[in-house]
């Protein structure tokens, strides 16, 4: 996300649409557009509502898009949206069906289009704005990467980064579900070519296998320091975590699992937000 990012929202009617469309215009997001079918010509917040994701984007230039419309309807407006020429689209919508988002994923696949979430806070990149919810009191701009699976966890680790002086590059919510659009290595990847980034945390939890990849990608091909704080470590053995991700499969998936493979990475994981501060000013 840069200056150049152009944002409609589609279910911009509704009650998170109209809430959250203004929070992303209060803390700078060029929206360009809302889309919700059937409420064409109206306005939310100054920002012009179409029938169609098509017409929007002919008409205001729009290329990228945050979702809130309703979980059964996530996958043919994601489908629209790319269909009309959107690149970069944040699902914030909870419950889409996994059969979905697996259509959604090779769709998005064959167009070269990139996807956030589902059931995710999104992304925030401060000093030019938002798609999704995470709250703008607990952005400042920086030069710290912040991944997670949690959305409330990223509110609270981006509250503890912010408050010890330091400031975000980019906040990116990949969402807790069995299927999600970018992962942990994707958003790494990215971040090992983004200048402003200078160090990364990632904030996990039990369940799936996702850190384990993600260690073994830091340990061979990521040049940043990279700082971890994985939820749920605590948890009584054979408990799930909220998440459908998080579900524990063979040995992988445990909170020895995610521990070992970080610490074989040389990825140091806090124990609680404390540490977790100390460990970034040591080693940014």
């Amino acid at each position: 996300m840069d200056k150049k990012t152009s944002v409609l929202i589609q279910g911009i009617t509704g009650h998170q649409g109209k809430f959250h469309s203004k929070e992303m215009l209060d803390l700078g997001t060029r929206v360009v557009a809302g889309v919700t079918p059937g409420k064409g010509g109206q306005k939310v917040n100054g920002i012009k509502v179409f029938d169609s994701v098509y017409e929007a984007v002919e008409k205001t230039g729009a290329n990228s898009s945050v979702v809130f419309v309703p979980a059964n309807f996530t996958k043919d407006s994601v489908i629209e949206a790319i269909d009309s020429g959107i690149k970069l689209i944040s699902i914030i919508t909870e419950h889409v069906p996994f059969q979905d988002m697996l259509k959604i994923n090779d769709y998005a696949n064959m167009k070269g289009v990139t996807i956030i979430g589902p059931n995710c806070p999104g992304l925030a990149v401060p000093g030019i704005g938002k798609m999704g919810i995470i709250p703008n009191s607990t952005l400042r701009k920086g030069n710290i990467g912040v991944i997670s699976r949690s959305g409330t966890l990223t509110y609270e680790i981006v509250n503890v980064i912010t408050e010890n002086g330091m400031g975000e590059s980019t906040v990116l919510g990949i969402g807790g579900d069995k299927v999600t659009g970018l992962s942990f290595t994707d958003a790494l990847k990215m971040f090992e070519s983004d200048d402003q980034t200078k160090a990364v945390v990632l904030v996990g939890e039990i369940g799936g296998n996702e850190e384990e990849k993600a260690a073994d990608f830091i340990k061979n091909e990521f040049g940043k320091p990279v700082v971890a704080f994985i939820d749920g470590i605590y948890a009584p053995p054979g408990k799930r975590m909220g998440h459908a991700g998080a579900i524990i499969s063979g040995k992988t998936g445990t909170a020895k699992s995610k521990l070992d493979a970080f610490k074989n990475a040389g990825v140091r994981v806090a124990k609680n937000f404390n540490e977790l501060s100390e460990f970034l000013i040591n080693k940014y």
